[in-house]
């Protein structure tokens, strides 16, 4: 497994400021979803929020699981909790937080089409430029691993098991997630905890 390129990690406040945008984006459209589908886990929060920001309380969820570990997108996405709601003859929106190798997102278009969707758009806060799949919404394009507020103990926890035996290593993985805006406070908690858990 590579590093990655680099860390992102949007602050709540920018989270949402992209979330707006995105809201907007959508109206100006002229896309009104019946449905907002959330990719779980990391298209929840994102499904959330455009669900209130387009007045749009018809929320579902479905997952998908593609990654085998941090920063290690697997080959193959599959389908491990299939939509929660009824779609049939409706207009969906799918959320997730980024589009990423894109597999997910294909996956979960498919399904849904099965499921007899009148009309799909896809949405995401973050597309990286060599992902197989282009959302029809999305605010920025990176390269860098994209690390949400949802997921900071998370994230710290994988780089800590990957390198808690290479001291220099560890330490250079958290310095990058401290270089990309995770507070140093929290940082330190999550190494503290994982540390006292061996």
């Amino acid at each position: 497994m590579e590093e990655p390129v680099g860390y992102e990690a949007p602050s709540w406040n920018r989270i949402f400021q992209m979330m707006l945008k995105q809201a907007e984006k959508i109206s100006k459209s002229g896309f009104k979803p019946d449905v907002i589908v959330g990719v779980s886990r990391g298209g929840w929060i994102p499904a959330r929020i455009l669900s209130d920001l387009l007045e749009n309380s018809n929320l579902a969820n479905v997952k998908v699981e593609c990654y085998e570990g941090f920063n290690e997108v697997g080959k193959k996405a599959t389908l491990t909790q299939r939509l929660s709601a009824d779609v049939s003859g409706k207009r969906v929106l799918v959320v997730d937080e980024v589009a990423d190798s894109g597999r997910s997102l294909k996956l979960v278009t498919q399904h849904i089409q099965e499921q007899g969707a009148s009309q799909i758009k896809t949405a995401a806060l973050y597309y990286k430029r060599d992902s197989a799949f282009t959302p029809d919404y999305y605010e920025e394009e990176t390269y860098c691993w994209v690390v949400f507020p949802w997921e900071i103990k998370e994230t710290v926890r994988s780089i800590y098991t990957k390198h808690k035996n290479r001291p220099a290593r560890l330490e250079d993985g958290i310095a990058k997630l401290k270089t990309a805006g995770i507070p140093n406070w929290l940082t330190n908690r999550f190494v503290k905890e994982l540390s006292r858990d061996k």
